[in-house]
């Protein structure tokens, strides 16, 4: 489309979002977002096809004016704080979806090669696992306990233990991704491995659904976290690979920003997954299996429909990505 075009088919909606910003009442978040979606797309269209232009610079202008509005310090602190988590995260995650798809996809690889391996090479799980890992675990199973592992005495030092943990591994993986996503495909790649060798090692032994039915009490939060967290470091490195009509800085900085809103959404999910994990996937003998089977498909609902499903509701058409 040539730029005159563009700017003919545009101009009534800029001139409109013009007058709204200069009045003097403040607009409510919700329609703040918006304009500054629908205006942060025309300005990437317009750095990508005409970079330079006295067009480019007026909504470049624009777009600032409204997220200095945005970010702007304002009483109503609760508020901001609720949008944060209806809003922003979701819109965050959906501009990501790509990123998350992959990192979908390349973790599930990793599973299969680790259930592969372990079909193969029965002492795969002894690499991955270490032994004494393994020879517990077999002890538990001789015992008529074979998910003996998540049961301790001290739960509440477990469940600290474990929330700090995968928190840890959560942001190694997001960090990851400022080395070119070459990190964070490596800590996916190792924890695909270790969960595929592992649920395979069990299925080996005959215990199948005990082992899957357990593990995934807290596994369906922990896991889908865990992959949700290399979407955001594949952002961060897609940033850096392609900067498109950004510097890298520009680009880097952006997508920092970007990611940091998932991981930010995703505390309360480890937390809940620490809480399942210490309280609750211990009694997986006196928990009735349709409790098991209740807990896990809600858990994977809460995640599909908080980070996949309700963003899209949000803006199904203009909320799209604005950096890589």
């Amino acid at each position: 489309m040539r730029e005159i075009s563009f700017i003919k088919k545009n101009a009534q909606t800029w001139k409109s979002i013009e007058e709204k910003l200069d009045q003097q009442s403040d607009l409510s978040a919700d329609e703040t977002a918006d304009l500054y979606v629908h205006l942060t797309d025309d300005l990437a269209y317009t750095r990508t096809f005409y970079p330079n232009t006295n067009t480019s610079l007026y909504l470049n202008q624009l777009a600032s004016h409204i997220h200095r509005k945005i970010y702007k310090n304002k009483k109503e602190e609760s508020k901001r704080f609720i949008t944060f988590f209806t809003h922003e995260i979701p819109i965050a995650a959906y501009q990501s979806r790509k990123q998350m798809l992959l990192s979908f996809i390349f973790f599930c690889i990793a599973v299969i090669i680790g259930a592969t391996c372990q079909h193969f090479e029965p002492n795969t799980a002894n690499y991955i696992l270490g032994d004494s890992y393994v020879n517990m675990t077999n002890d538990n199973i001789e015992n008529g306990d074979p998910m003996g592992v998540y049961k301790s005495d001290n739960k509440p030092l477990m469940f600290f233990g474990i929330a700090t943990n995968n928190i840890k591994v959560a942001f190694y993986v997001f960090i990851g991704g400022i080395t070119c996503s070459i990190v964070t495909l490596y800590y996916m790649f190792i924890n695909g491995i270790m969960l595929g060798a592992f649920q395979w090692f069990f299925i080996q032994k005959g215990y199948f659904w005990i082992s899957f039915s357990t593990i995934f009490i807290h596994g369906a939060l922990e896991i889908t976290a865990i992959v949700i967290a290399g979407g955001a470091g594949l952002v961060l490195g897609n940033s850096i690979l392609f900067p498109r009509t950004y510097t890298r800085t520009q680009s880097l900085i952006e997508a920092a920003k970007r990611s940091l809103k998932i991981m930010l959404g995703l505390v309360p999910v480890f937390i809940a997954a620490a809480y399942l994990e210490s309280f609750v996937t211990h009694q997986y003998k006196e928990i009735p299996e349709l409790v098991k089977v209740a807990i896990i498909v809600l858990s994977l609902a809460y995640i599909i429909s908080y980070f996949f499903v309700y963003p899209y509701s949000l803006h199904p058409a203009e909320a799209d990505d604005q950096v890589q």
